[in-house]
């Protein structure tokens, strides 16, 4: 019994090892599978459900090696002799449809072995990007050794009769109502008595990608590694009615009774946005009801229309709305419930209404989840406020990447493009590790439909096009090729960036101009004159500037592709497409008078977007960038940029000569501190902002090392590298950010008016040093010099 109590604690700690070299097992080779899809006889597969598989084997002795391969629809918690081994699938479609590859040795023994694995299919309810087949369950063994688990009718298969669906409008996983009445209890442990249980049914034979007809699951071998599991307290309770509640629960782990014929509410504060699986560990309290509620944050008011947010830290006087999982109690002691899918959160309200019986939490905690990121960057100042955005935005980012990125984890769950460049580009200087990226940008190309446009986000169980961000999708494989050390997996996705192009073609006028550009034409959460959720207003012949402007950029970042890795044929139409196009701009949208780009022919509208993206495709002369770039600042007229689209009116400013003043642009981020946020919010107004947690917001943790140490890439593959620093006010900063052969590390200390700068490069990675328009050339290993 102590077993069972210890066992999800038992299981973090050892998944949490396993993961800590965020390692993927690669089965050796990739032979035809034997196994079968195996179910739950009786049920269609269609309708929602939580469905249990066991088989049990003899082995002579501890193996030493012992690998499986296993996925499942929709998902899977595998165990081995009561310990949690795995979690998955990882999330892609039916064409590419992920299992995971598992080294069972560490936890099993000599002698019985019981693997054992909770199923489930949540159906109409699923998450928005689960995509499904029906309920399905295949461990496919890595030799002939291993094949004594492959998955068949010599399983045991049984329903859990005790889970209901909790529905809400979320885009994300619905919650769960358990009823402990009719679940049954302890199902994974070893000692667990299954001889009532059917035989699982079998289905079909499960076939890898390519070998068969393309009937089922085509499956293929995850590319990323299994996300972490940390153990992890509620460490604050802030509230609590109906009884005395110790100061200390759940921070510290001890039992809490609440007598019979109670109903107690608490309202506790993990103190910062998490996503994490709660457990709850109960005893007694005979059809006791208990309810698990989770929230971003409390709100000053609620209504249908009306949902307002004020400083996030408070909870006096605010109402609480939020999804929620509920239970009821068996009465039995050693009760345990975890959630099927993880939950995001800062505040938890647990509502517990007791019968004629008293009910003992004896543990409330929760279990941290996410792609096993590791920060390599690191920023070196005394400045406490640059270390606090940091942060901020670390964990933002983090909260955001778990088997795909995602735009929200508490609303949506979804990859989308334009988030998605963002948060890539923060992988690439912040972590260094390139997989998730990868995977998102192998997601996005197998997105396409057969016109050419990819998909807003990817994957997605109903279809929605934001035409624009197959523009940025071409940005993204840019960014890889020229920041990551691979171009042949770029060239692999340059008939992707052709179909994108060719989609434009098809509604470009004479003069190049995109005329009434399909689908949805999202750009930012802007709130100027005409724009229309989040789409730039139109002229009158159903151009954009805006949009104009980001094809151009799209095709000089193909055209530059396309000149070393693809066909010259290709980088020359798209260099004569960008050239007429620039004419198109300049002509259709210059507005001499204002010296502003407008965001219609009309020209009366005006936006930071499209002069911000006139300066970043080149439109501005040198002579006129600075001016235009404060003007951009000035003239409160503009449209304004929000959180988001800051990232692109930042660069814009850099370029335009004033990124020494970068710490002054960071008034959103510095209210959103003031408000109590601990990750950034989706909108510029937060008191309305409807998500807390948007990792587009988190554009400081590129640009304090991109900007202001000044370390960028110079050259494809980051091969060559340029350091050209925008210090401000600051007299002493450094820092270090991973590259493709190492690292580069940066530091900049101003004594007696003289600046004593240190700088190394990866050996054989050459780069220059840019300092007051001077260029100085850099070897690779140690730089130092005094300006």
């Amino acid at each position: 019994m102590k077993r069972f109590l210890l066992s999800i604690l038992s299981a973090t700690i050892i998944l949490l090892k396993q993961n800590s070299n965020a390692r993927i097992l690669h089965p050796p080779e990739e032979r035809a599978w034997n196994a079968q899809w195996i179910s739950v006889p009786g049920i269609t597969g269609n309708e929602y459900g939580i469905y249990y598989f066991r088989k049990s084997i003899q082995l002579a002795n501890k193996p030493a090696s012992f690998i499986i391969n296993v996925s499942a629809d929709n998902r899977y918690k595998l165990y081995v002799n009561g310990t949690l081994v795995s979690l998955g699938p990882a999330r892609g479609d039916t064409f590419y449809w992920n299992y995971e590859t598992v080294d069972l040795a560490p936890y099993l023994t000599a002698g019985k072995n019981t693997v054992a694995a909770l199923v489930w299919n949540e159906a109409q309810y699923r998450p928005e990007a689960q995509i499904s087949v029906r309920t399905a369950f295949i461990i496919q063994g890595n030799t002939t050794t291993e094949e004594i688990l492959n998955t068949n009718n010599t399983w045991k298969s049984t329903q859990d009769k005790g889970y209901q669906p909790i529905w809400g409008y979320f885009a994300a996983s619905t919650g769960e109502m358990v009823d402990m009445n009719k679940s049954i209890m302890n199902w994974y442990s070893p000692n667990f008595d299954d001889t009532t249980w059917p035989n699982a049914a079998n289905l079909f034979g499960g076939q890898l990608k390519g070998q068969w007809d393309g009937f089922g699951w085509q499956l293929v071998h995850s590319s990323i590694p299994q996300r972490e599991l940390i153990y992890e307290r509620i460490p604050t309770i802030r509230k609590a009615t109906g009884m005395d509640v110790p100061p200390t629960f759940p921070g510290n782990k001890a039992p809490l009774t609440i007598p019979a014929n109670t109903t107690v509410t608490v309202l506790l504060d993990q103190t910062h946005l998490t996503n994490a699986y709660p457990t709850i560990n109960f005893s007694g309290g005979k059809d006791a009801g208990i309810s698990l509620s989770y929230a971003e944050s409390l709100f000053d008011s609620l209504s249908k229309y009306n949902m307002r947010k004020g400083n996030r830290n408070d909870v006096e006087g605010k109402d609480f709305s939020g999804r929620k999982d509920s239970l009821i109690s068996n009465g039995s002691t050693a009760q345990s419930y975890t959630t099927l899918n993880f939950r995001t959160f800062r505040y938890i309200r647990l509502i517990i209404h007791t019968q004629n019986e008293p009910l003992v939490i004896n543990d409330l905690y929760g279990t941290f989840t996410g792609y096993p990121f590791k920060q390599s960057a690191v920023f070196n100042t005394d400045n406490k406020e640059i270390k606090q955005i940091l942060d901020i935005g670390w964990r933002t980012a983090r909260l955001n990447a778990f088997e795909t990125y995602t735009d929200c984890p508490y609303y949506e769950q979804l990859q989308y493009i334009g988030d998605t460049r963002i948060q890539a580009m923060i992988s690439y200087y912040y972590s260094g590790d390139d997989r998730l990226a990868r995977n998102a940008i192998n997601l996005m190309d197998h997105s396409r439909l057969a016109e050419g446009v990819t998909q807003s986000r990817y994957p997605t169980h109903d279809t929605q096009i934001i035409s624009t961000f197959s523009l940025w999708y071409i940005g993204m494989l840019h960014d890889y090729w020229m920041y990551r050390g691979d171009s042949t997996f770029i060239k692999d996705k340059l008939d992707g960036e052709r179909a994108v192009l060719k989609f434009f073609s098809q509604y470009q006028q004479a003069d190049g101009s995109l005329k009434n550009t399909p689908y949805w034409t999202f750009v930012d959460w802007a709130s100027g004159k005409n724009w229309d959720v989040g789409s730039p207003p139109k002229g009158t012949d159903g151009s954009s500037a805006i949009i104009d402007l980001q094809l151009l950029w799209a095709y000089q970042w193909a055209a530059a592709m396309e000149a070393k890795m693809g066909l010259p044929d290709y980088a020359a139409l798209y260099n004569r497409q960008a050239a007429k196009l620039k004419q198109t701009i300049q002509r259709k949208y210059w507005a001499p008078a204002k010296m502003l780009y407008a965001d219609t022919k009309d020209k009366d509208h005006f936006s930071q977007h499209a002069n911000s993206l006139a300066i970043l495709t080149g439109m501005v002369k040198n002579a006129d960038l600075t001016a235009l770039s404060k003007k951009l600042l000035a003239d409160t007229s503009l449209t304004q940029c929000t959180i988001y689209f800051k990232y692109y009116l930042h660069q814009a400013l850099v370029k335009g000569g004033l990124g020494n003043d970068y710490m002054n642009w960071l008034g959103i981020w510095r209210d959103n501190i003031k408000m109590g946020l601990t990750t950034w919010a989706e909108y510029s107004d937060l008191k309305y902002s409807r998500s807390d947690c948007h990792a587009w917001g988190s554009s400081p943790n590129i640009e304090f090392f991109r900007t202001v140490l000044g370390i960028d890439s110079y050259a494809p593959g980051f091969s060559k590298i340029k350091i050209e620093p925008r210090l401000g006010t600051l007299t002493k900063a450094g820092g270090e950010i991973p590259h493709p052969n190492g690292k580069v590390t940066v530091s900049y200390v101003l004594e007696n008016n003289r600046w004593k700068i240190r700088i190394s490069l990866p050996r054989h990675t050459s780069g220059v040093f840019v300092w007051e328009s001077k260029t100085y050339i850099l070897k690779g290993g140690e730089n130092v010099m005094v300006i």
